[in-house]
């Protein structure tokens, strides 16, 4: 994903729309580490989770391969560290730039996870991860509920219509909750699911039309299109979404994207 967000332009807007999860969702992967010392957010983007954690643990550190996303996370805070790393990494580049084997009690991966190489990345994490500690990988799938009709199914029409330029396995990915994905780890207490795709979350915000349309234009989907010359929100499909939204006389609504996510422990050994 790091090739579609070297434009600077492009890499402000994302950072200003992408969303910001809910608390109780980062108060629930906490609780299940072993301690509260040391995080590492993966794909970090630019920084909206590893905000959340820094509040939570002692040190926090953030990568991902987009120096341009990096560049536009908050420097504020001085328990995290952000790191720009190859979108391949060695096991000693690892270790030297996050984090020493055995020393993390818990990973998180916020809309990410789908972009990596998934076997690959679950053997670093494993590396890292002290034993008892937690991986954490969640995603919403781009679908929003607004207001139960008219709005819903325009918005959904046009995500639809950013498929063929997605990657038919990431979409599928995402859209699963990541249920298909081996996931080497043990389920945590208090998990009734097991490891397969927690449900209980979700973000929620208010948003005006001009807030969900650059939602839509953030997305993967929507980028690719246009790099491929298509613009799926045609000016009849944006004068369709604007009657929609303003049916009902309300200038803002509740936007609410479900959380899928998939929580495991490394074992002992």
């Amino acid at each position: 994903m790091a090739d579609l967000y070297r434009n600077a332009d492009q890499v402000k807007f994302y950072a200003s729309i992408r969303p910001t999860y809910p608390p109780e969702l980062f108060d629930f992967v906490a609780s299940k580490a072993p301690s509260r010392q040391l995080a590492w957010d993966a794909g970090t983007g630019s920084g909206q989770a590893a905000v959340s954690l820094s509040s939570l643990f002692d040190s926090v550190v953030a990568t991902d391969s987009s120096p341009e996303l990096i560049s536009h996370a908050p420097t504020h805070l001085s328990n995290i560290r952000f790191v720009v790393t190859p979108p391949s990494l060695s096991l000693p580049d690892l270790h030297r730039l996050v984090a020493p084997p055995g020393s993390v009690d818990l990973i998180t991966v916020a809309t990410a996870l789908h972009w990596f190489d998934i076997p690959a990345f679950f053997g670093l994490a494993r590396s890292v991860l002290r034993p008892g500690g937690v991986l954490a990988a969640w995603c919403y799938d781009g679908f929003v509920n607004i207001d139960g009709g008219r709005v819903d199914e325009i918005y959904r029409g046009l995500m639809e219509a950013t498929w063929p330029y997605v990657d038919e396995k990431v979409r599928a990915m995402v859209v699963e909750g990541y249920a298909g994905v081996e996931f080497p780890f043990e389920a945590v207490e208090g998990v009734e699911e097991g490891t397969a795709p927690v449900r209980r979350f979700a973000v929620e915000r208010e948003l005006g039309l001009e807030g969900l349309i650059a939602l839509l234009k953030t997305g993967t989907g929507y980028q690719r299109a246009r790099e491929a010359g298509v613009e799926v929100l045609t000016e009849e499909a944006a004068d369709e979404l604007k009657r929609a939204w303003f049916e009902d006389g309300e200038e803002v609504k509740k936007v609410k994207s479900p959380i899928k996510l998939r929580i495991g422990r490394m074992g002992s050994s």
